[in-house]
């Protein structure tokens, strides 16, 4: 991705702040409508997937949405616009808790929560006919990752190609980033501003699950994973849970075609813990720019449009699926 900032938006909080507050998402005059569909999921609870209001669409783009993030992020309504405009069906599924009203169970989702990604994108390979795409943004690009990881060459079998962007792919590496002066302040505050309230939410629905003052006093994202994140979702502690989660040590075992987007000048998700080329294998596309911040990439004049990026990896998706065709045909 060939991309460089405004002039008039320099450094990285900057990219990351403007976009997420004050950049125009979709065209004006362009609002997008939503149709909700609630799934119940092996377990007993519940998984709200909002798909835009387009006719059927031939191929299906798939959001994964970051931390606390829904189809109402800044992010999801770009990817939105993006699929509208070239006829594609498009769904945000949300990770449990965060399309508004708090999950039934005992657990939430996490940045390695790759097993969800499995059954999400198994129901939906059940029901759309044509070409599936899916794109994570930050933790969802990380759990997509992981996903990916996982399923190895089963992975062709559900997705045609995936993107991640402004992933935290080495989670340790980012939870220091994120737990330091500036991001400290703003970004962690914000993030454990909207999370706490429903860790104790999902304490009140399962008393004893955690201790509430240790949540209380929780400072920061390692504290709040080492009290809920890690221990309700089976890993021993945040090093353990940060570590099993990360998508950058499995880079080489994808084997389907996959494009890594990540800002040299990202926040809390620092340049030197991103891989290098020979780090990733022959299936792993990297884009590295040098600006753009926490999934920023804003252009034009103020108030701007977040049209580029999503247009970008897109095109890039849509790319895989034309290659996909030219080798069915050469085998054919």
């Amino acid at each position: 991705m060939n991309y460089s900032a405004p002039a008039w938006l320099p450094g990285g909080n900057l990219q990351t702040i403007w976009p997420a507050l004050c950049a125009r998402p979709v065209p004006a005059g362009e609002p997008m409508s939503y149709r909700r569909e609630r799934w119940t999921t092996p377990d007993g609870d519940f998984i709200d997937a909002d798909w835009l209001q387009t006719p059927p669409g031939h191929t299906l783009l798939v959001l994964f949405h970051g931390l606390e993030g829904s189809s109402a992020s800044h992010y999801a309504l770009a990817f939105a616009a993006f699929a509208r405009q070239r006829g594609f069906d498009f769904v945000v599924p949300h990770f449990r808790g965060c399309s508004g009203e708090l999950n039934l169970g005992p657990r939430a989702y996490h940045s390695g929560d790759y097993e969800e990604i499995d059954w999400i994108l198994a129901r939906l390979r059940r029901q759309h006919r044509g070409p599936m795409l899916a794109v994570g943004i930050s933790l969802g690009g990380n759990a997509l990752l992981r996903w990916a990881e996982e399923m190895g060459q089963q992975a062709g079998r559900m997705l045609v190609a995936i993107a991640s962007v402004s992933s935290p792919i080495d989670l340790a590496a980012s939870g220091r980033a994120i737990g330091r002066g500036f991001n400290r302040l703003i970004y962690t505050r914000r993030f454990l501003h909207s999370m706490k309230p429903k860790a104790l939410q999902k304490l009140a629905q399962h008393p004893g699950l955690f201790k509430a003052q240790a949540l209380r006093l929780a400072r920061d994202l390692y504290e709040f994973d080492n009290v809920f994140t890690a221990p309700l979702h089976g890993f021993k502690n945040t090093e353990d849970y940060w570590l099993r989660a990360s998508a950058k040590p499995h880079l080489l075992q994808i084997r389907i075609p996959a494009l890594l987007l990540n800002a040299r000048n990202d926040p809390f998700v620092p340049y030197n813990s991103l891989p290098r080329q020979h780090e990733v294998g022959d299936w792993v596309t990297l884009w590295q720019p040098a600006h753009g911040g926490h999934v920023g990439f804003t252009n034009g004049r103020p108030p701007s449009d977040l049209s580029a990026m999503p247009m970008a990896v897109g095109d890039w998706l849509v790319s895989q699926i034309h290659k996909a065709a030219a080798m069915d045909e050469c085998n054919g």
